[in-house]
């Protein structure tokens, strides 16, 4: 069954599919709960919705900071949590800061599950509902030089579609979007490897209200991902490595 979402908080909405997100449910009607660390960006993008938007800032990464978007969930239920926040770090695992690395863990995988865990049970109690996990096409293949990035994603996926499963029959909703590279800012062209963020957003709200467990946006992208799949690991492996070689050249790391 379809559903529309009356209320939905979107976290890492200040920028990039996170605004495009909070942007395309305000056109559906959506009233948002708008969540990142830049409260000037959030208050921005806030005025601009034809719909009540609430600012909440939160570095999510911050354990204190994250407990009081949990109590949010809790205490005033939206139909859809879109857990978009997350980053990546680009080098070699060796040469990455641990604390950076662990602060990305903390913020892809930590904060999604909490966040998670917070709206599920009001969620089944009323029978309706959706969560949006935003992974990545990293997720499915081995990623050096992304190594903990493509980590984190693989997690998302396997994390959702196991929820997805766990809520089958429920009326609760759970979805992976698993885009691969997408334009962070706004554009009206189309490229051949490259995504548009609004039709990021579209894809993956579409695929929570339909109740799908996997939207990949993007004719290549939904191509490729058989293929990634056919292929024997260790020839994708050999390949990602021969690519993270030519990159780290380029950029002399």
């Amino acid at each position: 069954m379809r559903q529309t979402f009356r209320t939905a908080l979107v976290t890492g909405a200040s920028s990039g599919i996170g605004e495009a997100m909070a942007r395309s449910l305000a056109r559906r009607g959506t009233e948002l709960v708008l969540v990142a660390r830049r409260a000037d960006l959030l208050e921005r993008l806030a005025g601009e919705l034809p719909v009540p938007a609430t600012v909440l800032p939160a570095d999510l990464t911050d354990p204190a900071q994250l407990a009081t978007v949990e109590e949010r969930l809790r205490a005033e239920p939206v139909d859809l949590l879109v857990n978009n926040a997350g980053y990546g770090a680009f080098g070699p695992v060796a040469e990455i800061p641990v604390d950076d690395q662990v602060a990305e863990i903390s913020l892809n995988v930590t904060a999604l599950v909490r966040l998670s865990h917070a709206a599920l049970p009001g969620m089944l109690e009323r029978r309706r509902g959706g969560i949006l996990n935003v992974g990545s096409m990293a997720g499915f293949t081995p990623a050096p030089g992304s190594a903990v990035y493509g980590a984190t994603k693989a997690f998302v996926g396997a994390f959702t579609e196991s929820l997805h499963a766990e809520t089958r029959g429920t009326g609760v909703h759970v979805t992976a979007l698993c885009p691969g590279f997408t334009r962070t800012q706004d554009t009206t062209e189309r490229e051949l490897i490259w995504l548009r963020r609004d039709d990021v957003a579209r894809a993956g709200l579409d695929a929570v209200a339909a109740g799908r467990a996997l939207c990949v946006p993007g004719p290549q992208y939904k191509a490729a991902l058989p293929l990634l799949k056919a292929v024997p690991r260790p020839v994708l492996r050999a390949a990602a490595a021969r690519m993270w070689r030519r990159a780290a050249a380029t950029i002399k790391l």
